[in-house]
């Protein structure tokens, strides 16, 4: 594994070796943190001591989480708090990348991460999903991609489940795809914030996979349902050598931007304990809405609408004839019945013929947009029968 040469690994100096070799305290002239000279605010009682992994108390206490309810085990030392996952993705392609390197990703996916790479001076290269009944990866495309650019290619990203297709990795292209970053020693980016929502299937996460490293994203902003609560995590896993380098080097990243705001960490176990009953509370919303469009896409009067089910997440693909032209469709919905929605070619579908529709709405208020968009759909199928 080669790590990009924006993160050289720190070298003490001889005066921090003398520092940390000292058995008595030093007295630092030089310590200009306030709330080591008794200067704190009121709001703020708590002495701060950086850490660029994020407070311990608070690694602490999302391991906790972890195996509460997750079931497994995460050592602390291999977490990294940070504020979104957007903010993860750009840390890895600093870590892996250095300006002209790329990056695997899927298409349909997370259109962000193309935007995130440019940032970073990074490519994209797309591998893709086809559906048949259900979603599947072109795995042969995928090792061909990563055989033909293994020069410049330093990670893989698999999105588990997808957005938009709601996904999950089957488990066959679970392993080809662990197998692709070994044989071309591609770190692996797992984007996972939306597991835990099973609309209709389930999945195995990647979070700890330790046969190659990998790098598992997931945050508070999906898991509690509150686009607001910046606070993500980034978890390291593979083989040791190659963990314990990747951690010392997204130290200096984290350290460059500096940790995560104790203010905003003190909040998290509150935060965590409501994660279950939101959990609920928004799957049980989800699922009645995909039954409530399934309903609706049934009596059809054209019959030429279907959906692609989820098996996870909470939105759903629906599909239409592709002689309708998505953004007209949508300016339509806009002009005539004071809806929007996102159409297809947002989120790079390969053909025509899809709006992405949120499953998160009030139930009443869904099944009458979802109804408006059935009919408007119909009305320009037959006017064009």
């Amino acid at each position: 594994m080669r790590f990009s040469n924006r993160t050289l690994r720190n070298q003490p100096n001889s005066i921090s070796i003398a520092s940390e070799n000292r058995t008595v305290a030093l007295l630092n002239l030089s310590d200009s943190n306030p709330t080591h000279n008794s200067l704190q605010p009121k709001s703020a009682q708590e002495s701060y001591d950086a850490d660029p992994r994020g407070s311990l108390t608070a690694r602490s206490q999302l391991a906790e989480f972890i195996a509460a309810n997750q079931n497994r085990s995460v050592d602390t030392n291999n977490l990294h708090l940070l504020s979104s996952t957007s903010q993860g993705y750009s840390w890895l392609i600093k870590l892996l990348c250095d300006p002209g390197d790329a990056v695997l990703a899927p298409r349909p996916g997370y259109p962000l991460i193309s935007d995130l790479a440019a940032l970073e001076c990074a490519e994209v290269l797309d591998y893709t999903m086809h559906w048949d009944g259900s979603w599947w990866i072109d795995t042969a495309q995928l090792e061909t991609l990563a055989a033909e650019n293994q020069e410049r290619l330093k990670a893989l990203i698999a999105i588990n489940p997808n957005n938009p297709t709601g996904s999950y990795l089957a488990k066959d292209e679970r392993t080809k795809i662990i197998s692709i970053c070994q044989k071309y020693h591609l770190a692996l980016i797992a984007d996972e914030v939306f597991f835990e929502y099973e609309l209709n299937g389930c999945g195995q996460r990647l979070a700890g996979e330790d046969s190659v490293l990998t790098f598992a994203l997931d945050g508070l902003s999906k898991n509690l349902g509150a686009p607001g609560a910046k606070l993500a995590w980034l978890q390291t896993s593979g083989p040791k050598e190659q963990v314990d380098e990747a951690l010392e080097r997204l130290d200096v990243i984290a350290d460059s931007y500096l940790p995560m705001s104790q203010l905003i960490t003190a909040q998290l176990p509150n935060l965590l304990a409501e994660i279950p009953s939101q959990q609920k509370r928004i799957g049980q919303r989800t699922r009645r809405n995909l039954q409530t469009l399934k309903e609706i896409v049934e009596f059809s009067r054209t019959g030429t609408i279907s959906i692609l089910s989820p098996e996870g997440g909470w939105s759903v693909l629906l599909r239409f004839p592709s002689f309708i032209d998505e953004e007209n469709l949508v300016l339509e919905l806009i002009e005539k019945h004071q809806i929007t929605v996102q159409p297809g070619y947002f989120f790079d579908l390969l053909i025509d013929g899809f709006v992405s529709l949120s499953l998160l709405l009030e139930p009443k208020v869904f099944r009458h947009a979802a109804n408006t968009l059935v009919m408007a759909i119909d009305e320009i199928v037959e006017a064009n029968s």
